[in-house]
């Protein structure tokens, strides 16, 4: 197991860690999460020894094998497949021995060292790892052609797709991911989801992505006050219990201010009388023994909206028999071709397809970044686009400041206008006009956020809008777009945006287009069925069955579907049936403790006047207090109740 005991870390003078205790056991599957800059990428680097705790210990056992992606990729000739299977070291060490021991002059007198190296290969699957290789390269995105194309080809995203392969690799008992869905597109995710829930080692994931935690985690990690926080569960699971956490620990703040509040009446009337002066100084005592509660520090919560659009035409876009592409010196190369559909005001369409289908082509000519190469392409009047490509805030001056990027759209807008609006986008005071060079990448993210709302639009195009976003500025920009007014069509690795913000899928399929009858869900089934092969898990906690594992699903038939789809509306109307009275009853508690709640709150306010101790009040004080006793216990024991409902409902869920 790894176990951090009493561990403080300091990052210049900012202290990131402080007494904090931690145990995770074998083979969990860990979520990391917390605010940025709270310490998850040190404590990886504690992990992976690159860093060392100012005070503490942390221990996991020493023959543990630990993999992890690498943040640099050098610009080398080596081809794609060989650079990810270089992830296995052990096995490229052997494969570098059997071919030193073989052009040895005398290699026939080290036959049984040659022996022993092919017995060690054969136990390190290497005649498996070509084709475990090439498995995992395709469900990362890469195509055939593309493995054998030198690392020096890809472009940065791709690159860090490679490092990630190298990883996956890796034999590992444990796995540690820092962001691994940023450069993947929602088909490399589902495919590396399924990767990961096979995995049989110890998996620490940090990630902003809650579907991707949720399918994968049973643990979270929630760094918070510079502590380590165990919460068991997926991250829906662990919002539950903090929230529920967050009212249990109000109520003991609540409690401990009226005891206070109490104490201290108690020494400011009685301190100056002789008879009660010793009681006034023992109250005094335990007043200044009692430990204060640390109040409730909740992280302020960024929101934004997207303004009205100044017109709304309708149709916004008409798009007839267009071919979408790139001119290039060998002639045009059409990548989505025939396409003809129309934008009317309202729609919220997601667009769905495999890593190379096209979307962001699709995306750049519905945009005007790409003229047709062939078609018609007709736009209404008034038309304003705001167009989040996927690389946007590379396309951002990094020399310049939030406010000179706002003045060049608005040269005419007051000064303090400007400010304003930035100030709604978490720019406050100085940080305006500093330049955004070392701003991280979620803060300009945001900046290009901000600059798009401020344009109005009344169609919205997002490639990719949440890359480097973290979960609150995504739930921020999920909401806003609920709520958008105008017609928004988005590309997204961000099932839970996609859920919350689309009505309609569009799929690009084999150079074409057209509409996706069904779900995420079912998309995710139909992914897995056509497109995506399954490789090996490369863990070290025991062998793998290489051959079943590496097998590409077979597609079900029109009659195997249709049973599924029965079987699996029969197991829905089953825990439907199950959950219905625990969500009866579940109501009923909640009603049950909100009653208490208000019965208690006007006992305590009772309780609070100090006409209440008076010698005549004796006996209503007597009866004030037992009625407070008795809220209290009906209060713990309804809490008790609610948080076992809710462990029973998340069961079925499960």
């Amino acid at each position: 197991m790894i176990r951090l005991t009493n561990v403080s870390l300091m990052r210049g003078l900012k202290p990131l860690l402080e007494n904090a205790d931690l145990t995770l056991n074998p083979g969990d599957k860990i979520g990391l999460i917390g605010a940025n800059g709270a310490g998850k990428s040190s404590l990886f680097a504690m992990l992976r020894n690159e860093l060392h705790p100012d005070l503490g210990d942390i221990d996991f056992p020493k023959s543990w094998r630990m993999a992890y992606v690498a943040q640099e990729t050098p610009a080398l000739p080596r081809t794609a497949i060989d650079y990810a299977i270089d992830g296995d070291a052990h096995l490229r060490g052997l494969q570098a021995e059997l071919a030193r021991l073989e052009a040895l002059p005398d290699h026939a007198e080290h036959g049984i060292d040659i022996a022993h190296v092919h017995t060690a290969l054969a136990d390190a699957d290497a005649y498996t790892v070509q084709s475990r290789a090439e498995q995992l390269l395709l469900g990362l995105g890469f195509s055939l052609d593309q493995m054998q194309q030198p690392v020096a080809s890809f472009s940065g995203g791709w690159r860090m797709r490679l490092n990630l392969a190298q990883a996956l690799m890796c034999p590992s008992d444990l796995l540690l991911l820092d962001e691994p869905t940023n450069h993947l597109d929602l088909d490399a995710i589902i495919w590396l989801e399924d990767w990961l829930k096979r995995y049989p080692g110890t998996l620490i994931i940090i990630s902003h992505d809650r579907d991707f935690l949720d399918e994968i985690v049973n643990v979270i990690v929630h760094i918070d006050e510079r502590k380590l926080k165990r919460y068991s569960g997926n991250y829906s699971s662990f919002e539950r219990q903090r929230a529920a956490h967050l009212v249990l620990q109000a109520s003991a703040i609540e409690k401990q201010q009226r005891a206070r509040a109490h104490l201290q009446s108690f020494i400011d009337r009685f301190k100056a009388k002789a008879t009660k002066a010793r009681q006034a100084q023992s109250r005094m005592k335990q007043l200044a023994k009692m430990e204060e509660l640390a109040p409730l520090r909740a992280a302020a919560e960024f929101s934004f909206e997207f303004r009205d659009p100044v017109s709304a035409p309708n149709p916004l876009l008409v798009m007839e028999d267009v071919n979408a592409g790139y001119h290039t010196d060998g002639g045009d190369k059409t990548i989505v071709r025939g396409v003809t559909f129309s934008l009317v005001q309202g729609q919220r369409i997601g667009l769905l397809g495999v890593n190379g289908a096209g979307k962001s082509t699709l995306i750049k000519t519905i945009a005007g970044e790409l003229e047709p190469l062939a078609g018609k392409a007709t736009t209404g009047k008034g038309l304003v686009i705001g167009y989040f490509a996927q690389h946007q805030v590379e396309m951002l001056r990094h020399d310049e400041s939030p406010l000179w990027h706002l003045q060049k759209m608005a040269p005419t807008v007051r000064e303090q206008e400007l400010r304003n609006f930035l100030g709604s986008f978490n720019f406050p005071g100085d940080m305006v006009t500093s330049k955004i060079a070392p701003f991280s990448g979620g803060e300009k993210a945001r900046l290009a956020l901000a600059l798009i709302v401020w344009q109005r639009p009344n169609l919205l195009l997002l490639d990719e809008p949440t890359n480097h976003l973290d979960l609150e500025t995504r739930e921020a920009l999920t909401d806003a777009l609920a709520q958008f007014e105008g017609t928004l069509v988005v590309v997204s690795h961000d099932r839970h945006l996609l859920r919350a913000t689309t009505e309609q899928f569009i799929i690009v399929e084999a150079g074409r287009l057209r509409e996706f009858d069904g779900d995420l869900d079912e998309y995710k089934d139909w992914l897995l069925q056509t497109k995506l092969a399954k490789p090996a898990p490369a863990a070290g906690s025991g062998p793998v069955d290489t051959n079943s594992a590496c097998e590409e699903a077979a597609p079900l038939s029109a009659a195997d579907r249709k049973e599924q789809k029965r079987q699996e509306a029969e197991q829905r109307q089953r825990l439907s049936v199950q959950r219905k009275p625990l969500e009866n009853r579940l109501k009923k508690v909640e009603a049950a403790m909100a009653q208490r709640s208000e019965q208690k709150a006007a006992i305590d306010a009772a309780l609070a006047d100090p006409a209440i101790y008076e010698a005549e009040n004796k006996p209503r004080l007597k009866t004030l207090l037992a009625d407070q006793v008795e809220c209290s216990k009906e209060l713990e024991q309804l809490e008790g109740e609610w948080l076992e409902l809710q462990e029973q409902l998340e069961a079925l869920a499960a």
